[in-house]
């Protein structure tokens, strides 16, 4: 079983879970308890990025535990499920959206397996960021499900947990950025590191800090994240074995 997911919130009730395990790494505990999940082409490991309930805010998620975690139950194969914000004024609320760049403006965050003198220093090629395989079968699948999905973007990865101001997104729009979320970095980067491929599927909750006239609400985005998530299930279960 190489394949993982790793989603955020309510990620995980789209799936029948099979088994829940514990695992233990030498960076410290993952989120919470991984969860095999059953799929129409077979069954995957789950992890839930914010906990399950959610509580781990972005910044704090130990992102070298959960790449870890996967990697030690031999995942080689990771999509991401992450909600967020939609720059680009032609992201509507509910698009799907299989990215292609991003740009990391986090900061302070724990980046790197090469942190100490016991871990190997490791310069990975990071110019693509994300597997052209796995975009590929994220693409695949949502055209057998019949969904539409736009391929390509880039992913401006911002701090957090409070979302941007109307001037910070103009920046990100002005540095090329199509969408804005909280948690790309530094999973992906983690799993490079480890040699396992990775790809997002990103579900655009609200248009981003003044792209639109509207104030953003978080009640909304919930109700756009829990309608998209019955296309997010789809899409997963018509991915090939």
């Amino acid at each position: 079983m190489s394949l993982a997911i790793i989603g955020g919130t309510g990620s995980l009730d789209l799936f029948e879970v099979i088994e829940r395990r514990e695992v233990k790494t030498t960076w410290g505990d993952p989120s919470a308890p991984l969860a095999r999940i059953q799929l129409a082409a077979g069954s995957a490991w789950f992890l839930p990025r914010h906990g399950q309930p959610h509580h781990i805010p972005p910044h704090r998620v130990n992102y070298r535990a959960n790449i870890q975690a996967l990697s030690d139950l031999g995942v080689s194969r990771i999509l991401a499920i992450t909600a967020v914000g939609g720059i680009d004024p032609g992201l509507a609320p509910g698009a799907l959206v299989v990215p292609d760049q991003l740009i990391d403006y986090t900061w302070g965050r724990v980046h790197s397996f090469s942190d100490d003198a016991e871990s190997p220093l490791r310069h990975v090629e990071f110019a693509n960021p994300f597997s052209a395989v796995l975009r590929q079968t994220l693409l695949g699948a949502a055209d057998r499900a019949g969904l539409a999905v736009v391929d390509g973007g880039c992913y401006a990865v911002t701090q957090g947990p409070r979302l941007e101001t109307a001037a910070e997104i103009s920046k990100l729009a002005r540095d090329g950025c199509s969408l804005v979320g909280m948690t790309a970095m530094p999973e992906a980067a983690l799993a490079r590191e480890l040699d396992l491929a990775y790809a997002m599927l990103c579900v655009v909750a609200n248009p981003a800090a003044g792209v639109s006239d509207k104030a953003i609400s978080v009640d909304e985005i919930h109700v756009v994240l829990d309608r998209s998530m019955v296309q997010v299930r789809a899409l997963f279960n018509a991915l090939e074995a």
